[in-house]
């Protein structure tokens, strides 16, 4: 089993900034990637960013491309998504997940954390 614990959620002005960690415990080495999600209600999950533990290639939504960056420090097992430039439609509740494969689709990924909300005003 792999654990995983978000933080860094909240309320920010649009055109602000907000920083996102998740943190993973258990059997990491179970895993090749984490990525991030965001829900908000009535809608899929949808995909926002990925990162292999090893050689840090990443993904992105086109949605989130310039203004959103992940990265991972492997000493730690903690994956962050430093988020920039931030618009109401980034809102809603952002998940972290542990998967085999560098994919966008939330089926593919094997762990989820609990969630972390994030509101932008406008």
């Amino acid at each position: 089993q792999v654990q995983l614990v978000e933080s860094g959620g909240g309320l920010v002005q649009a055109g602000g900034s907000l920083r996102l960690s998740c943190a993973a415990s258990g059997r990491t080495f179970d895993t090749n990637v984490m990525g991030w999600f965001r829900q908000v209600p009535g809608k899929v999950r949808e995909f926002v960013a990925v990162i292999s533990w090893a050689g840090g290639s990443t993904k992105y939504a086109d949605s989130v491309k310039g203004r959103f960056t992940i990265s991972r420090d492997n000493a730690k097992n903690t994956v962050t998504l430093q988020m920039i430039s931030l618009k109401p439609e980034d809102a809603g509740v952002y998940y972290c997940a542990a998967g085999v494969y560098m994919g966008d689709r939330p089926q593919q990924y094997d762990y989820w954390g609990q969630g972390t909300q994030v509101t932008v005003s406008s």
